[in-house]
């Protein structure tokens, strides 16, 4: 009976949290729903990052959870336990008590993850690019985060939350084209093993959000490894997916946000 449960559960976390069109209806702040109960038995190329994203959970709340605190390592084979509900510490108290918030090396396969969810409303810009900046030098800054669009092409879906939902928005492009990094961070996932992303990017830009860059042809980037704003991450693919198209999502304390609303104007 507990065996099926928590099998039920991680397929019901799963099909919650994979994939860029899940049915469902939702605002920012309440998609992609925390999962709370069953188990997560850790497999090899995984990291804290990637299971916190696919749970919908803060990578130092779930951390907290089962015991885990910087710099987050996990092993293969091992269990985290999703029906306990740990508690964040930010980077300061954690520099304050003598932690590490340095991102995760690989050991087997490191981790630091994802954010939950807040009720915050719509961030306030800061700054508002120049008109004749091109395309991929524009930045706006939003949430203290200089943000600028990781590849030129024509937007072919945007961020939906009724209908055929979208976490984020889709980009054409050629297979090949360069994708860059939204914002300076720290690469926190460089793999393929969350279903529906193909060769995905994470990049962690601060104690709240994270990018994420997906179907790539080819990642070129380690985790672990700092980029800075508009540097080459990936080249643009149609791994999981059925044309070269890069999808792009921004996540705000685990969730899903509208890229709109932190990108700069077109």
């Amino acid at each position: 009976m507990c065996a099926r449960f928590s099998l039920a559960a991680v397929l019901l976390g799963t099909l919650l949290l994979t994939g860029c069109n899940t049915p469902a209806l939702y605002q920012d702040d309440l998609y992609n729903p925390p999962v709370y109960w069953g188990r997560h038995v850790v497999q090899s190329g995984e990291t804290l990052y990637s299971i916190a994203w696919r749970y919908g959970r803060d990578y130092r709340e779930l951390g907290s959870a089962n015991g885990i605190g910087p710099p987050w390592t996990l092993k293969v084979g091992q269990v985290l336990r999703l029906d306990r509900r740990g508690t964040v510490t930010s980077s300061r108290q954690t520099r304050a008590s003598g932690g590490s918030a340095s991102a995760p090396t690989r050991s087997t396969r490191v981790d630091p993850p994802v954010p939950t969810p807040t009720s915050a409303s719509r961030p306030s810009v800061t700054r508002t690019p120049k008109k004749d900046t091109p395309l991929v030098s524009q930045t706006q800054t939003v949430a203290r985060v200089n943000w600028r669009w990781p590849h030129v092409g024509t937007v072919i879906a945007g961020y939906s939350t009724s209908g055929k939902v979208n976490k984020g928005v889709d980009i054409a492009g050629k297979a090949g084209d360069a994708v860059r990094a939204a914002a300076s961070g720290n690469v926190v996932y460089a793999g393929n093993g969350l279903l529906g992303y193909g060769n995905l990017v994470i990049v962690n830009h601060n104690e709240h959000y994270l990018s994420a860059y997906a179907h790539n042809r080819k990642i070129l980037v380690q985790e672990g490894e700092d980029v800075k704003a508009g540097q080459v991450i990936a080249e643009l693919g149609s791994s999981g997916a059925e044309r070269p198209v890069l999808h792009f999502e921004i996540r705000k304390n685990g969730n899903p946000v509208n890229p709109a609303h932190y990108l700069p104007p077109r």
